[in-house]
């Protein structure tokens, strides 16, 4: 029974620039490459030479013998101390760029080996028909193959650190490794030699008898000059190679090593032969890879015809095995075959197997946007205990310090500032880089979006006793504080909104119940701080081990969940109060007016108005007066044109429609920016991590240019207490208050 698992691999992919990287020019029959690593080679045909029987059997016993002293080690304890030995220049893990060849060879037939998959983080095919590649997937692989490519590097051929200049003297080292027998005679080792030194065809070059010109690989370009046809001009052989592979090598992370995995079947063996090879130094083999990389890893698996799909799933093994950032670094640290197993035996620790009846493994799984950090399979286990097991439960000496009560009083804030204090000045001081201003540009938009946002919307519910401005000073003193004193920097401080939902309940009850509102909140506030004094002095903070996602991803979706109703009900809110004039004659358009006149039927309202201004209705001019002064004057509109509160107001509903859905659509537009073809990654990158930023600067901007008086954040030029008492009536243009406090009424004005 053949069991799927899912393998992801996860190399730190850095962006780079195709024109550092590769660069060639032609001058007469000689191809120059400027910025690879280009070894000193031999371009004369090497010969093969007969090889004797290399014993190889007192090895094996030595390996079994060290590897059963070691076998009191788990595997996860034996790979962390792999990767805790010194490094020297010769085993510093590089990125991989690993590529897969296969070929079939039988008697009387060409054959060649031909590019079928490659990997960078994830997996990538050669489509059926071979025009094009796939799209990267997470590498799917069944549990059976693993236990196959486990058995081959136990009982194949490996050989580390070896230094080799040519793919010949890779295929003599193999071939002197390999004990002679009457199934492996000396014939049988030309065959193999020759098989090994047979041409790589790669996916961007083009077959032959095609009518565009034959585009050879990057590596191709080293060994052989190209012979453009008679309709092409000189170099263009090279430039549409070029072209063709610019997209891709910009994904090549700079310094990277290549991995060559070549597996076929042929008709001369009767048992497989495998090896698996670590150059050093990196050697660059001319035509073996599709991008001109230095080779590090050399697998080779060739077996008898009939099994080339079971060695195609063992191929992919051992490719997805190198991605895996853990088994990478042991492959660059690994002595012997036992670190080598040690870190397969780890990979199978970690994978997750998945039922055969339960998901079709022919489902490609698109890779994440955010992978999980490798640091915990890195970090040292509880002894004796072994990955994945679940007889392990996670007591409190395995939980960090933050996270363990100290039983003394003040006891956890005593320790963080011992543990903070070393680190205090640092980092201040580390911040003041370049590197940072991202960050803090990033961090100051994602701080003061929300702030702004539900300031204007808390101004809206308190009737403007707690709007923006209050809101940004609040956040903005308590995050200097808390920064001060070494706080969460990830930490964004400000009005979320359950706070808004809190604080509409809260005003709503003091209107109800006739409470001052700011003096029950400063009440409110005050009592907050003292719990979280008491939480503090009690280590209450170690709860927080108890709290699952659940509660995390409750929040986010009430957050988000209040920004979409909140944004739709202000777009429902200016539908009111700027109705669309609907059933307009486009031939009466001259004919439509609205004006202020007297009211016909004043309230009461409007008669203490008139008698404390000492205003005569027959005197003031009624269809001379603005709409301000027309409501200030508590008159009434009258016209076609007008609508309950006043006259209709051209263009501000679809106006802000347009606002509202063109800032939604543009910001997931550059948020997705990042994944795109167009421009280098870090532009993209930048693109991606500033798309809320820029689309609320473009809209103000397109806002502030069309000129359409659309509803505005209303910001006083000082922050100030004017006065105490209820607000009566404000005028917005003049900044007028009219206060009743101690059954006067006073007047107040902004100056």
């Amino acid at each position: 029974c053949q069991s799927s698992l899912s393998a992801v691999a996860a190399p730190t992919m850095q962006s780079m620039n195709i024109f550092t990287v590769f660069f060639f020019s032609i001058l007469g029959h000689r191809t120059l490459y400027v910025g690879v690593r280009m070894p000193l080679v031999r371009q004369a045909h090497r010969h093969h030479r007969n090889h004797g029987q290399k014993h190889r059997k007192r090895d094996r016993v030595k390996e079994s013998v060290s590897e059963d002293q070691e076998s009191h080690d788990t595997p996860s304890q034996r790979v962390q101390f792999i990767l805790g030995m010194e490094e020297d220049e010769e085993h510093v893990p590089h990125d991989l760029f690993t590529e897969m060849d296969e070929i079939c060879v039988k008697e009387g037939e060409e054959s060649e080996w031909k590019e079928t998959a490659r990997w960078l983080k994830f997996e990538e095919d050669v489509e059926h028909g071979g025009e094009r590649w796939s799209k990267p997937y997470v590498a799917t692989l069944s549990l059976h193959s693993l236990f196959e490519l486990r058995s081959c590097i136990i009982n194949g051929i490996v050989l580390l650190d070896m230094c080799a200049n040519t793919i010949e003297d890779i295929a003599d080292m193999i071939l002197d490794q390999q004990e002679t027998s009457s199934e492996f005679d000396e014939a049988t080792r030309k065959k193999v030699w020759d098989i090994l030194l047979k041409n790589h065809h790669h996916q961007n070059e083009k077959k032959k008898g095609s009518i565009l010109p034959i585009v050879r690989s990057f590596a191709d370009v080293a060994q052989k000059k190209a012979e453009p046809q008679p309709s092409e001009k000189p170099g263009e052989n090279l430039w549409a190679l070029f072209l063709a592979e610019l997209h891709f090598m910009k994904k090549i992370p700079v310094g990277a090593e290549a991995s060559n995995v070549l597996v076929g079947e042929v008709d001369f063996l009767t048992r497989p032969l495998v090896a698996f090879v670590r150059l050093s130094p990196a050697v660059l083999l001319p035509g073996m890879t599709e991008v001109p990389l230095p080779t590090r890893f050399f697998f080779l698996l060739l077996g008898p015809i009939g099994k080339g799909k079971q060695y195609h799933e063992i191929g992919r093994s051992m490719a997805t095995l190198m991605t895996d950032e853990i088994f990478h670094d042991v492959a660059y640290k690994a002595k012997d075959r036992s670190d080598l197993l040690a870190g397969f035996d780890e990979f199978l620790d970690q994978v997750t197997v998945l039922p055969p009846g339960e998901w079709d493994p022919s489902i490609r799984i698109e890779p994440p946007k955010n992978l999980p950090s490798q640091e915990k399979r890195k970090m040292p286990g509880p002894p004796g205990v072994p990955n994945g097991s679940v007889c392990h439960e996670e007591t409190e000496d395995d939980r960090g310090p933050e996270l363990q009560r100290t039983g003394r009083l003040f006891g956890g804030l005593i320790l963080d500032v011992k543990r903070k204090i070393p680190w205090y000045w640092s980092d201040f001081k580390d911040g003041l880089s370049f590197q940072c201003l991202a960050s803090f540009l990033f961090l100051y938009c994602a701080s003061m979006s929300p702030v702004i946002t539900f300031g204007g919307l808390l101004g809206e519910a308190t009737d403007g006793q707690i709007s923006a401005i209050e809101s940004l000073l609040g956040a903005s003193l308590t995050g200097v504080v808390y920064s001060l004193f070494a706080g969460q920097p990830l930490t964004i401080l400000g009005s979320t909104g359950p706070v808004l939902v809190f604080e509409k309940i809260l005003f709503t009850f003091c209107k109800d119940y006739g409470f001052s509102y700011l003096s029950l909140r400063s009440c409110i506030g005050l009592w907050t701080a003292f719990l979280c004094v008491v939480l503090v002095a009690t280590d209450a903070s170690s709860l927080v081990c108890y709290i699952t996602r659940f509660t995390e991803e409750a929040f986010a979706s009430l957050i988000c969940l209040i920004f979409i109703v909140e944004s739709l009900e202000k777009l429902l809110k200016l539908g009111r109060k700027y109705p669309v004039h609907m059933n307009s004659d486009l031939d009466q358009l001259t004919l439509y007016n609205c004006r202020c006149s007297a009211p016909q039927k004043p309230n009461v309202e409007t008669l203490d108005y008139w008698n404390s201004h000492n205003i005569t209705s027959s005197t003031v001019p009624w269809p001379n007066l603005t709409v301000s002064q027309c409501h200030e004057m508590h008159g009434e509109f009258t016209g076609s044109a007008c609508a309950a509160d006043g006259p209709f107001t051209p263009n501000v509903l679809f106006w802000c429609t347009i606002l509202f859905f063109a800032t939604f659509i543009l910001s997931s537009l550059l948020k997705q920016f990042k994944s795109s073809n167009y421009f280098p990654t870090k532009v993209r990158s930048i693109v991606g991590d500033f798309a809320i930023f820029i689309t609320i600067v473009i809209m103000v901007l397109i806002d502030y240019l069309v000129g359409i008086p659309s509803p505005k954040l209303n910001v006083p030029n000082s922050f100030q207490v004017l006065f105490s008492g209820d607000v009566l009536f404000f005028h917005e243009e003049e900044f007028t208050f009219i206060v009743e406090q101690k059954n006067e009424h006073l007047f107040y004005t902004v100056q």
